[in-house]
């Protein structure tokens, strides 16, 4: 055994692990950060086309999904993405805003990695690669970790484990677990943010469409996102459907508006200055021209009926039919595919001002391990800075 006692124990060298190491090491506690894999911030590294989506500028609680939609508040209120933006410029670290307040890095993901390393050391974390968990415990006021080649003590323990997503670098259960033990209670977690899978009936009718890609509106009763859409030899993806993913559970069908911008009196309209035309010629100047050839196949439209032939109800009926296409697809494509985990500790769990469990003093948990996700677009990081930021400033 390390005779040596941490004031602070991380457990997990992603984003809100790293966060959390050097806030608290500049507040002068001991701090021991370790990471099961062989480099940190592997998730970092691949987000975002391997620019890394850092934050977003107008993240609000609006953004998050959790079973307890105050939960979260206070944490993003206290640590908000211009706080981090701060360090980032501090490192001259170079970055665009692309879409709604996404910020990305300019050139790779790994300055964001190196930034946050580099606060560790600088403040003195010690941080330790290659050394996975294997238990964990508490003997009067210190936790007791075990790892393969030694056992460490500490007084407070900080969960940064991550969820499910993408085994290959990591994702595991291991955080779920290690609250059970401690008998704290979990949601029940899905993948989010992930590609779906259409049944075999319609994916039949729409493989020729793989790779085409087009703006649409997608929703259901609870949420509505204006994003682009990607149809894949395996379903639907593009950020439209992560998005929607996130409020969808199996069995519900989600609404998709193929002519967000346009309604049926664009094509009445058009029908009057254009009578000679054909609907398609109308549907190939707005949407792409491989997804009209199956729309009108799907719908059996005439491409060389001209539209004064139509009754006008006719035309009504095409467009609504576009703008209410409903699909109830056969599953996500699971954990390999999803960009975060829905669900995890309960919020009921864990001060949503200190982010420490309740019923367990020193221990903490932080990221996407709780029961807080957040859309596509940065979101999900602004969370793992802002929960570590509260739970580094609130250890004694």
């Amino acid at each position: 055994m390390n005779s040596k006692v941490y004031d602070v124990l991380i457990i997990g060298g992603g984003a809100a692990g790293l966060m959390a190491a050097s806030v608290c090491a500049k507040r002068g506690k001991t701090t021991l950060l370790l990471e099961g894999n062989k480099a940190f911030g592997k998730k970092i590294l691949i987000s975002g086309g391997g620019r890394c989506n850092f934050t977003n500028l107008f993240a609000t609680h609006e953004n998050y999904q959790s079973e307890n939609q105050h939960f979260f508040k206070s944490a993003l209120k206290r640590y908000s993405p211009y706080d981090f933006l701060d360090l980032v410029e501090k490192y001259k670290i170079e970055y665009v805003e692309k879409k709604a307040g996404q910020l990305f890095c300019k050139q790779s993901a790994r300055s964001i990695v190196e930034m946050l390393v580099s606060e560790c050391e600088k403040s003195g974390s010690e941080l330790v690669l290659n050394t996975k968990v294997l238990s964990v415990g508490k003997l009067d006021d210190l936790f007791q970790v075990q790892t393969a080649s030694e056992e460490f003590q500490a007084r407070n323990l900080i969960v940064a484990t991550g969820g499910l997503p993408i085994a290959q670098i990591g994702g595991n259960d291991f955080g779920l677990g290690l609250a059970r033990e401690f008998k704290l209670a979990t949601t029940e977690v899905d993948p989010a943010l992930v590609p779906f899978k259409l049944k075999d009936s319609l994916l039949k009718k729409t493989s020729a469409l793989s790779g085409v890609s087009l703006p649409v509106r997608i929703f259901n009763e609870r949420i509505s996102f204006d994003e682009d859409l990607l149809f894949t030899h395996k379903g639907l993806s593009g950020p439209a459907i992560l998005q929607i993913s996130l409020y969808w559970n199996v069995g519900e069908s989600v609404t998709i508006d193929f002519l967000p911008t346009e309604n049926s009196d664009d094509l009445i309209s058009y029908k009057k200055s254009h009578p000679k035309r054909s609907i398609d010629t109308f549907l190939k100047s707005r949407l792409p021209k491989k997804f009209v050839e199956y729309w009108c196949q799907r719908e059996c439209l005439s491409l060389v009926k001209k539209l004064a032939d139509y009754s006008n109800d006719e035309l009504i009926a095409s467009i609504e039919a576009l703008k209410n296409f409903s699909v109830n697809p056969a599953a996500s494509e699971g954990y390999r595919k999803a960009e975060v985990m829905r669900g995890g500790v309960s919020t009921d769990e864990i001060s949503s001002k200190t982010m420490e469990a309740k019923s367990v003093k020193g221990l903490y948990f932080i990221g996407e391990v709780v029961d807080v996700t957040g859309q596509l677009g940065g979101f999900n990081f602004q969370w793992a800075w802002a929960s570590a930021h509260a739970a580094g400033q609130s250890i004694i």
